[in-house]
């Protein structure tokens, strides 16, 4: 799954519930199982469709290009105001700001920009999708925790074949076919899509 022998395999899980308030309860649950160490919770997506087919996308750690502009551009204006006074404050904000953005486009921490927007298009109506990007994962520890919501709908995952199965068997879900073609493997995250 990986390449990279030194950097332990991230996989998605893309859990279906009917509300907003389910979602986060999901949420919470697996935040509570990163606390207890049975998986490592690398980044969180929310995303919404309302009845009308408008999607909303709430992601925890992808950095936005303004916020990151903002403060690239405050401490490199900090840096340049001592050492090149006023004149060394207003270039060194012009640069970090620039770079700052730069690299928030480019540097993508969190659920690959390629997948989010597969998740966004797939969501059906009046449902929240809650995208987990995943590392160390105890299939076991999760599968126990989605007994819990039996209203749930596993969408996707990038899990082996047989964790895949194992969730779906937790959720009492047929093994199904997936809502939409899955996205190539993003150059960001070690993923490769399975079957769901």
């Amino acid at each position: 799954m990986n390449d990279k022998p030194d950097q332990p395999d991230q996989y998605l899980v893309g859990v279906s519930l009917p509300d907003a308030l389910r979602a986060q309860e999901f949420l919470t649950a697996a935040t509570g199982l990163s606390v207890k160490g049975s998986l490592k919770l690398r980044d969180a997506v929310i995303v919404s469709k309302d009845d009308n087919g408008n999607t909303a996308v709430r992601e925890t750690i992808d950095p936005q290009p303004g916020r990151t502009a903002l403060s690239s551009a405050m401490w490199s204006g900090l840096l340049g105001l001592m050492f090149g006074g006023p004149v060394g404050w207003l270039v060194g904000g012009a640069v970090g700001a620039g770079i700052g953005a730069g690299a928030a486009k480019i540097i993508d921490l969190g659920v690959p920009d390629e997948w989010v927007q597969w998740f966004r298009e797939s969501v059906q109506p009046s449902t929240t999708t809650v995208v987990l990007l995943l590392e160390n994962l105890d299939v076991g520890a999760l599968a126990t925790e989605l007994q819990r919501f039996p209203f749930a709908r596993l969408v996707h995952t990038t899990l082996p074949e047989y964790s895949l199965r194992r969730l779906e068997a937790a959720l009492g879900q047929s093994p199904a076919t997936p809502v939409a073609e899955a996205p190539a493997e993003p150059a960001a995250a070690a993923t490769e899509p399975a079957d769901s």
